[in-house]
């Protein structure tokens, strides 16, 4: 990550893209050069070690109080390995993750686990995440025993009124999760998130796996419940319809890096890197004669992860704009900011929205 994106994270209020001069308040998040990477061997049979694939590699951002910030990229691009690492429930190999002023990575285990009060995370399935053995009561109530939580009158009001809040009713407290919808099995997540009193929330595509009407009623709720409780959100998503309803500012991640970070009506009016283009060009608008007018973006190939560390664009074999061209091959781009609050890393950023060029 270059070094002019982490100067200008200091002393800026994320989502703030007007720019300013004055003192701004410290982020509930900041993120800063965090790398992961994952050893693998040789072979079978060869237990020589091979350069380690980076699933994270030198991502920074920062996440304002009740802000919703989202990830997004295609399957593989590290979004939820980021998610797991800013909680330290996988530990980074480099890098820093500081939630409302401290340093995550410092801090004793039980000041870990009491910092995870404050940060919780609602998981991609609704269903292989709940007990099946236990009921919504006791999956909600849980959180609250491990914490110390043990009067029994405070736990159960506790429970019952994070229940409710995210829509049951006291009937089906005591039914088990095979018992509910995939909707309704996504409240119970949601609760057991939300029963600690929690600052930051983790939304590792908590709609990804429903049904699109069932989709809206749950980013509803999420959203009801952040204006209700001054929630801030770190939403992973890959449908970029729903990054633009639900999301205030986004960051594009390729490889493990961030591509472009920008606002949410910057990012979707005039994106800058090829690879935002071609993500938004695969989406659908309900316009039939706008959707035939559409220059479609088409990027061939598979995202391949890197071997090791290598010169060059990661995009660049897919890249209609730098495939062929030698300073994308030989020098990476760093992430630059070419507007108040939106950064790209591509050394021909904005090219491709003037051409026609088609892969």
């Amino acid at each position: 990550m270059s070094d002019s994106y982490r100067q200008g994270l200091v002393g800026r209020t994320p989502g703030n893209t007007a720019g300013t001069d004055s003192p701004s308040p410290v982020p509930l998040l900041q993120v800063q050069d965090l790398v992961k990477a994952f050893p693998r061997r040789a072979g079978l049979f060869d237990r020589r070690a091979v350069s380690p694939p980076r699933a994270v590699d030198g991502v920074s951002f920062d996440v304002a109080r009740g802000e919703t910030f989202g990830l997004v990229g295609e399957s593989g691009c590290g979004k939820s390995t980021i998610a797991r690492c800013v909680l330290y429930l996988m530990r980074p190999d480099s890098g820093q993750v500081r939630f409302d002023g401290t340093d995550i990575g410092q801090v004793s285990t039980k000041d870990l686990r009491r910092l995870r009060q404050r940060m919780q995370m609602v998981f991609q399935d609704p269903f292989t995440t709940l007990d099946s053995r236990m009921s919504a009561y006791d999956i909600v109530a849980e959180p609250l025993l491990i914490h110390g939580v043990r009067g029994k009158d405070e736990r159960d009001d506790r429970v019952r009124q994070i229940l409710s809040l995210v829509g049951l009713i006291e009937d089906q407290f005591n039914r088990r999760p095979h018992e509910f919808s995939g909707g309704q099995r996504q409240r119970i997540g949601l609760a057991r998130a939300l029963v600690l009193n929690p600052e930051l929330v983790i939304l590792d595509e908590p709609v990804s796996a429903l049904d699109v009407s069932i989709q809206a009623q749950v980013l509803n709720l999420l959203r009801d419940l952040q204006q209700r409780l001054g929630l801030t959100y770190l939403f992973i998503v890959h449908d970029l319809t729903i990054a633009e309803y639900f999301c205030d500012r986004l960051a594009v991640l390729y490889l493990g890096a961030v591509m472009e970070l920008a606002d949410r009506e910057t990012l979707f009016r005039e994106p800058l890197h090829p690879y935002t283009d071609a993500l938004l060009s695969a989406v659908p608008v309900p316009d039939r004669r706008r959707q035939r007018r559409r220059q479609r973006v088409i990027i061939k190939g598979e995202v391949v992860p890197l071997s090791g560390p290598q010169p060059g664009c990661r995009f660049r074999p897919r890249c209609p704009v730098g495939r062929d061209r030698e300073t994308c091959a030989n020098v990476e781009p760093p992430l630059r900011e070419v507007s108040p609050g939106h950064w790209v890393a591509c050394h021909f950023a904005g090219e491709l929205r003037n051409t026609t060029v088609i892969a």
